[in-house]
């Protein structure tokens, strides 16, 4: 399904979307559970093509926990909050006996406004689309498994959530023609490319060679067994375009702080068997099909 409702049929449409965040540990290199609850929930309205305007926040926290660390969840809540221009407007308080809960958890329900003439759903895709990503692909995982097991990597992995709504807004100012916005959260880049695949009946490859994975991503994953394809993204957004659009839609994404390394990855192909394809850096395909399992738990 999409990232969020969308409510109405009028010319002034709404985006609603809710989300629970769970992620262990609740600290991790470039963010906190704060951090990632209001990004979540701004990206997920951003992905339908809304600007979000509107969050609850729902605290569920276990006796005993640490009041200075609450207290930096909160101020983390601020200044994402500052850094998205929402607001939040409405929340809630629980706590629960010792052992109940696993330090803090954190629900937050997200209404924005959806652009004009847009009309935007995984189910859209169309053969010959450009496949773009805006960032390199596993930082937000591998930042926090790396941290969780505590690995002890020379190289320092940080998480790259980041509310992703100013760099939409930017994208649907060049061209309100975008087909499909989906941000690669559990399950990764070939979870997204085989859920959009399967709603729009179509075909989709990518290329190994275009695809953008730091160096320190790609060797965590290859000492651990991950496939970086798979590994969650908090601040990686998957956008399906028109052919015609692509270049304008291009330059508008490299003008964000979050859009300066977005490039095409792949296309839209003819068929409708939903399969998703990749292409080798040696010039083979492989198959991408879906994971049987949750490769990371608690990841967010």
């Amino acid at each position: 399904m999409d990232d969020s409702a969308v409510l109405g049929q009028s010319k002034r449409r709404l985006a609603f979307t809710t989300d629970s965040f769970t992620v262990e540990p609740i600290f991790f290199p470039g963010g906190d559970i704060g951090r990632l609850a209001v990004c979540g929930t701004v990206n997920d309205l951003s992905m339908v093509g809304a600007k979000p305007r509107f969050l609850s926040i729902g605290f569920i926290i276990e006796e005993g926990y640490p009041l200075d660390q609450l207290k930096k969840i909160v101020q983390s809540i601020y200044q994402a909050v500052k850094e998205a221009d929402v607001m939040i407007v409405t929340g809630d308080t629980k706590v629960v006996q010792r052992g109940k809960a696993d330090g803090v958890y954190i629900n937050t329900s997200g209404i924005g406004e959806v652009f004009d003439q847009v009309s935007i759903s995984a189910s859209h895709a169309k053969p010959g689309d450009a496949v773009i990503v805006n960032s390199p692909l596993g930082c937000h995982g591998m930042a926090v498994v790396t941290s969780r097991e505590g690995f002890g990597f020379t190289s320092r992995i940080e998480s790259d959530v980041a509310p992703l709504n100013e760099l939409v807004e930017r994208m649907v100012h060049a061209s309100a023609k975008i087909h499909v916005l989906r941000d690669a959260t559990r399950g990764g880049l070939a979870t997204v490319m085989n859920e959009i695949a399967h709603q729009s009946r179509v075909e989709i490859e990518l290329d190994e060679t275009l695809i953008p994975v730091s160096e320190s991503v790609r060797g965590a994953c290859e000492l651990l067994g991950f496939d970086p394809l798979y590994v969650a993204n908090e601040g990686v957004l998957v956008a399906i375009v028109p052919n015609e659009v692509e270049k304008s839609i291009l330059q508008a994404m490299k003008k964000s702080k979050y859009g300066r390394e977005s490039q095409i990855v792949g296309r839209v192909m003819k068929g409708h068997s939903g399969r998703v394809t990749l292409k080798t850096q040696i010039g083979s395909h492989r198959i991408l099909d879906l994971l049987s399992g949750e490769q990371l738990p608690r990841i967010c």
